[in-house]
């Protein structure tokens, strides 16, 4: 009986720790693509010097950021000089995080 619970043991902890790996996994996948986002609106409100690596990394922060930000876009109209769809896209990664975090804890 004591070797069942201790593979019992084990097997919830590893299942633990792979809830736990996956929650880690979102939430630093989540505050990759934020810091993206935000490097993306500084380089866009910013006049960089021209230089070949500056261009392929607006270029590479263009190519990550601008689809999700058309997702709000379409449904939020810029306000004169003032785009809202930055915002709301953060906000909502946030809920995204928060909701996946809970989904997880409640699965495993």
């Amino acid at each position: 009986m004591g070797d069942h619970a201790a593979f019992g043991l084990l097997f919830d902890s590893l299942i633990f720790d792979t809830g736990s790996s996956v929650r880690r996994f979102v939430d630093v996948f989540i505050l990759v693509y934020i810091l993206l986002l935000f490097a993306y609106i500084l380089t866009s409100w910013i006049r960089l010097p021209y230089r070949p690596w500056l261009n392929r990394v607006q270029r590479f922060l263009y190519d990550v950021c601008d689809p999700y930000l058309r997702l709000f876009r379409r449904f939020l109209p810029p306000l004169g000089p003032l785009d809202l769809s930055p915002m709301v896209a953060v906000i909502t990664l946030i809920l995204v995080q928060r909701l996946l975090g809970a989904l997880i804890e409640a699965v495993l």
